[in-house]
């Protein structure tokens, strides 16, 4: 895997400008922040992006993948001042559940999303290389 970073351009913070790699590739559906009983523990903007980051991560790992091979994430917000205001918050439960691993990513502001009660949804491309 090689991060895409042009000649000159400062180094963004929290995700790459782009990915290159080959292999297998997994793509997630849109994953929200609650539990497997289809339950919204937290209310949290932060509290729902480590569930979604850790829901996220138990797709990939059915597909022999992890962190490390998530190479585009597109994140779905429903308040982008909520999510302006808890970027410290979000950061940490992205580390703790990511690390230090930033893909190519999106985020969009949206309306709503279908799930009631949900404030973030994502979804991921993942590449396991051969």
């Amino acid at each position: 895997m090689k991060i895409l970073l042009p000649e000159g351009w400062p180094r963004p913070k929290g995700y790459s400008n782009g990915i290159a790699t080959g292999g297998r590739m997994i793509f997630t559906s849109g994953q929200v922040g609650w539990n497997e009983n289809e339950e919204f523990e937290a209310e949290d903007l932060a509290g729902q992006v480590r569930q979604t980051l850790l829901n996220t991560l138990a797709v990939l790992r059915e597909g022999g993948a992890g962190p490390k091979h998530i190479v585009r994430m597109t994140w779905y917000i429903t308040d982008k001042q909520e999510y302006l205001d808890n970027l410290k918050d979000i950061g940490a439960a992205y580390r703790e559940v990511i690390g230090g691993h930033y893909p190519a990513m999106a985020l969009l502001e949206v309306k709503s999303l279908l799930e009631d009660g949900a404030k973030v949804e994502i979804e991921i491309t993942a590449v396991v290389e051969n």
